[in-house]
Formats: structure tokens, sequence, C-alpha cells
């Protein structure tokens, strides 16, 4: 009581306006206590809203744009920008009876949002280049990426290119599309929402059951722990420091941090996901699961089914089917695979470390499906335990190269870890000196392969609590995450993105 007696003794009117007013150095995240304090008011009157579609629906893009603009500053026009095109050209698109002008507004749209995309995303990177190649000294342009446009811009390309298959047909006012490509949940960092499954909930009656509320919570109360404890704290506190400077940290130490890394990312990104997820349900919408305990993957095919699933199934519906898939026999099926994950990595990046990135998973997907029909294995618990084993460390190695500032800097750790001396009494004091981090990392990785049976019965016990007891819960999650931030609210790996 007595903090929030000084809360509001000390609010002044500057303080105020900065909850409303962009600030590039904080801008509006989900684990930081604006939001929260945001959201608790907003999701108050959305409720007592939920009899008024019209006006719901309107308040929640208001509401979306703002905390766009809150994410992003001005370039929040730029969304409203990319609504009006693709709401426009696919409504022409759906009416037009000619082939050739239908084709001509989808090539339209497509130009228009992947020009926007590559502009913001990678003008410095061809100028980078250019300079390079051609020894010349073009200057860089002073560009800011606006968050989120890689995840909105294939949000709305693949709503336009529905409406061109004949898959879908467009909403019945702006509005309805604006808020399908601006819901604040996944604006920024996904899941990249399908309007097939997503636009007809708009129109349904607002239905949130007890169920669904629960499951809200408790998805919303683990995305926090393992966002802003245990990926926060093993980032900020051990794994940023080796991959800054890897050369002053032993072998052992290089090992654990691309472990360190490995388990930051996925509670980071899944992290992200059920906090999104969880939002979304607690406002009656259904979001499709993003990660699936990845890291259980026995191939680095069923690593793609398992991570980041929105965009891996994007980039297979809408990439690799269009370049022909495996209908075009085995050569040219090795060559989509492989150029669907290159450009994959070119999505996450302007920087060639995340092509090659994207190109040893390009490589391993073909490697695997030339072998699928050529080798066929035992299927035991011995032979998958060492399929699993083989993926996991396939993923890390890469994830050096999507983590590390440039090439050199995983050259260097993949030395440091290939001269590793097994010295114990090295070992254990470097354990004991980060004692914290290794414990938040065994826990991670312990509660990414806990069977899924062990997380739905917690479910469902978290359901049969008292709302007080959830309430108290809730409440003793973001202290612990208050508890833990020693360097202030942390962003999301996936918002440079």
């Amino acid at each position: 009581m007595n903090s929030i007696v000084q809360f509001f003794q000390n609010l002044t009117w500057d303080t105020v306006c900065s909850w409303f007013l962009f600030d590039p150095k904080n801008p509006l995240l989900f684990n930081s206590a604006l939001f929260l304090g945001l959201f608790i008011v907003f999701y108050a009157i959305y409720i007592a809203s939920k009899k008024t579609h019209y006006f719901r629906i309107t308040y929640v893009v208001l509401f979306s744009l703002f905390f766009y603009y809150k994410s992003s500053g001005v370039y929040f026009w730029l969304l409203i920008f990319s609504s009006v095109v693709d709401y426009s050209l696919s409504r022409l698109i759906f009416v037009e009876p000619i082939k050739f002008y239908r084709k001509f507004y989808l090539i339209l749209s497509l130009l228009i949002n992947l020009g926007l995309l590559a502009y913001f995303k990678y003008t410095n990177f061809f100028i980078d280049n250019f300079n390079k190649l051609f020894s010349e000294d073009v200057a860089f342009q002073d560009i800011i990426l606006p968050v989120g446009i890689s995840f909105y811009t294939f949000q709305t390309l693949s709503y336009t290119i529905d409406v061109y298959r004949k898959e879908l047909e467009p909403t019945k006012s702006f509005i309805d599309f604006l808020f399908f490509v601006s819901f604040f949940p996944q604006l920024v960092a996904g899941p990249i929402v399908r309007a097939s499954d997503f636009i007809p909930q708009i129109y349904q009656k607002l239905n949130l059951t007890k169920e669904d509320f629960n499951k809200a919570l408790f998805l919303i109360i683990g995305g926090l722990l393992k966002k802003a404890v245990i990926s926060d704290y093993i980032s900020v506190n051990f794994v940023d420091r080796v991959f800054d400077a890897p050369t002053s940290y032993t072998a052992f130490e290089n090992l654990m941090a691309s472990y360190g890394y490995a388990i930051q990312i996925y509670c980071d990104f899944s992290g992200y996901s059920d906090m999104a997820i969880g939002l979304a349900l607690l406002m009656g919408f259904t979001l499709p699961p993003n990660f699936l305990t990845p890291y259980k993957s026995a191939s680095i095919t069923e690593f793609w089914r398992r991570w980041h699933i929105s965009l891996s199934s994007w980039l297979r519906d809408y990439l690799y089917i269009s370049m022909g898939g495996n209908r075009k026999g085995k050569i040219r099926t090795y060559f989509n695979l492989f150029m669907t994950m290159l450009l994959g990595g070119l999505w996450h990046g302007a920087n060639w470390k995340f092509v090659f990135w994207g190109v040893l998973h390009g490589l391993a997907l073909a490697v695997e499906r030339f072998f699928q029909t050529r080798i066929k294995l035992p299927k035991n618990a011995l032979i998958k335990g060492i399929q699993i084993f083989l993926t996991f460390h396939f993923v890390v190695f890469c994830w050096l190269f999507f983590r590390a500032k440039d090439f050199e800097t995983v050259f260097v750790m993949l030395h440091n870890i290939s001269n590793i001396k097994w010295n114990w009494n090295q070992i254990q004091t470097i354990i004991l000196g980060y004692k914290n981090v290794f414990l938040l990392m065994l826990f991670g990785y312990i509660w990414h392969f806990i069977p899924s049976k062990f997380t739905r019965l917690n479910e469902n016990y978290f359901g049969k609590l008292s709302w007080v007891i959830q309430a108290i819960i809730l409440g003793f999650v973001f202290w612990i995450v208050y508890a833990t931030a020693a360097e202030g609210t942390q962003p999301f790996i996936y918002f440079q993105f």
C-alpha cells in the first residue's frame, strides 16, 4: 500500500505524458509495467463493450495502432498505408473477371509490399555489398527498421495471395481488415496469422469461457517466466558477455554460451508467442501455436515443423509450393528446399551470416530428403535419441551464425570449443561462479523436455485454483520479473526482424 501511495505522490505530468508518447529507448513491451497498466485499463473497457461489435472492433484497432506507435513511432503510418494498399488491391482482384488484370493487381501488391520491406530492411545491406564489390564509397542511408514490418508484410501478402487464389473472400470493411493486420498481441513478432483462420473470428460473438480465461493466464505466466526470467537473465549475465568477447572466456564457457543461446532464443521467442496467444485468448481470439518443443525433433525437417511454425508454414505455402514444391522432380525439390531456407535466412536479417544460417538449414533439409527414401533406420528409443542429439547439436551450431556479430566471432568460438580440455576443477569453479545462470539454463531445458502431458496437468491444476490464488501467482510472477530485471526491460530478440 505504501508503494502505491508513493507512486501517486511522485507522479508528474511529464511521467503521464511519457506513457503516451513514443520513446525509441523504451518501446512498449509485453513484459513491461507500462503495458500491464495500459492493458488492464484497455481490457476493462473491452469486456464492458463486448455486446457492441463495431465499437469493440474499432476500439481494438485504435489501441493496436497506439501500441504500434509506442513500439515504432511514426512508422505506424506505414502500417496504415500497407493496409490501405492491400485492402484496395485485394478487392480489385476479387471483383476483376479478367485474369491478366487480376495478376497485375497481385504483382502490384507484391512490388509495393516487398519494395517497402526491401527499402527499410536491405537498402544499407545492398549499399555495403555494392561498395565492397566495386570499391565504391556510396553513403549509407539513415534508415530505422520499423518494428514488425517483416511479420505484418507476410501477413498482408498471404491475404492478397489467398484472395487471388480464390481461397478467401475479402473482409466486409476496411476496419475489419485493419483489425486483422494490426491486432496488437501478434503484430510485432507473430505468430503470422492466416486470414482464413483469423478473419471469421472477427464476426463471431465474443464468448470468453472460464477455461479460455484460465488457459490464457497460464500461457501469459509461462511466457513471462520464459522471457523475463530465464531468457533475459542468462542473456545479460552470461551469453551476451561470451559472444561479445569469446577470447576472454574459457573453451567450456564458450560451449555453455552456445547451449545458453539455444535455450535463450527459444524462451525469448516462445515466451513472446505464449503471451501473444494468451492475450488474444483473453480477448476471445484463438491464435495458432508457434512452438511445439522444437529441440525434441529427430530431424531438421521435424524441427521446422515445431520451430516458428507460422513462418515455416508460410514459407512452405507461399514460397516453396509457388516455386514448384516437390512436383517438378527430385532435383528441383532439393533446389526448392534450399532456396526456401536461404530466403528464409535473408528474411531474418540483412546480413550474410543470416543467409549462411539459412543455407545450412536448406542443405540439411535437402540432404535429409535425399537419404529419406534410401536409408531406412530401425525405429527404437536408442536410434531416436541419437537423432534428437545430432539434430539438436546441428541447430546449436547454426545458432552461432545467427547470434554472433560476424563470421570471425563464430570461427573464434568454434576454435575455442574444439580445444576444450575437461579440467573438472576449472569447470566446477566456472559452474559455481555462474551458479544462477546455469540453474536457469537447466530449468529451461527441463521445462522444454518434460512430457507435454505434465504441462497439461499443470494447466488443469492452475484452472482449478480460485481467482484469488491465480491473481497472487500472477502478482508473484511480476515480482520475480521485476526482481530479476537487473538492466531494465529487455526487448524481444525477434523485434529486430
